[in-house]
């Protein structure tokens, strides 16, 4: 290839590999695309949620079900799953993650909505002296699964970190959200 021509096909393969880094940018990190390790995303996430906000070890934080964005009162075994592995790279990370089996106290209702989240929030976190809690939600797409995460103060409701990413959708994908 003459000199030009190869300039011109370097910086077109160049331009061409920087696009997945514009994608990331607006839609965060996104899993390996051979399939959806859902254990490194989530691991991932918890780690990025903790680099926006360092938390006291000694004091507890407690990790709500996700929920689908389009009904904010279910959540499906992706959601619960993903709740689980966050959960367990906190713990992993040092902090005391207390366990809750009342989960769907923790998500908004239909027809009720954020209202019911802070007060639900307020409630539960004082109950178990929670320094934050990390919530969620997911959104399907016929080829990823969207999340956002929150890591929020109890007191005022405030969102003191946040992180977003997409799994690729596949089989297993598939199955964990088909189940309730």
């Amino acid at each position: 290839m003459r000199p030009a021509p190869r300039r011109a096909f370097l910086a077109t393969l160049g331009a061409v590999l920087a696009l997945p880094g514009c994608a990331r940018y607006y839609y965060g990190d996104q899993a390996a695309a051979s399939g959806a390790d859902l254990v490194e995303a989530s691991q991932r996430a918890a780690d990025a949620l903790l680099l926006g906000a360092p938390l006291d070890p000694r004091q507890p934080v407690l990790v709500a079900t996700l929920v689908s964005v389009d009904r904010l009162g279910e959540s499906s075994r992706f959601g619960r799953l993903l709740s689980e592995q966050i959960a367990g790279r906190l713990t992993q990370r040092g902090l005391r993650v207390t366990e809750l089996r009342l989960r769907e106290h923790l998500a908004m209702q239909p027809a009720q909505g954020e209202l019911l989240l802070s007060r639900e929030l307020r409630d539960v976190s004082r109950a178990h002296e929670a320094q934050a809690v990390v919530v969620g939600t997911y959104a399907v797409s016929a080829s990823q699964v969207f999340v956002s995460l929150k890591l929020v103060r109890p007191v005022g409701n405030e969102v003191v970190a946040a992180y977003d990413y997409a799994v690729p959708m596949d089989g297993n994908v598939r199955v964990l959200l088909a189940g309730r």
